[in-house]
């Protein structure tokens, strides 16, 4: 699966249990980070907008907060409180032809090594 996006600056959409943190494990007492995170947020160009997406509520936004910042991962804002099922994206392309919205499932906890590397930028 590879996936040839444009050089413009993008907004990921990052969902946290499951592909940052192992899924439920701040039930289990401790956010555990999963294998590649740093390495692929790491890769994300700063001009670019992380948004991160979770269906925590808001009673756990200190703890995933301070979980976020103890292992290092950038960021700019965390939607919680989200519904549990699908999440869809809807976007409008650009008349030069270009697709403006992608979406990438990974299995769960199996982390974000090597992701990176199926994302392409193309000439626009």
């Amino acid at each position: 699966m590879t996936v040839s996006v444009s050089p413009l600056p993008k907004t990921w959409l990052i969902d946290i249990d499951g592909t940052i943190f192992r899924h439920n494990g701040h039930l289990a007492g401790e956010d555990k980070l999963l294998p590649g995170v740093l390495e692929f947020i790491a890769a994300i160009p700063e001009q670019d907008r992380i948004i991160l997406l979770t269906a925590r509520g808001e009673s756990l936004r200190e703890v995933t907060l301070s979980a976020l910042a103890r292992h290092g991962v950038r960021y700019h804002e965390v939607l919680f409180s989200l519904p549990v099922g699908e999440r869809l994206l809807i976007n409008d392309r650009k008349p030069s032809g270009l697709a403006t919205a992608h979406a990438i499932n990974i299995d769960r906890d199996v982390g974000l090594a090597g992701l990176i590397d199926e994302i392409q930028v193309a000439d626009i």
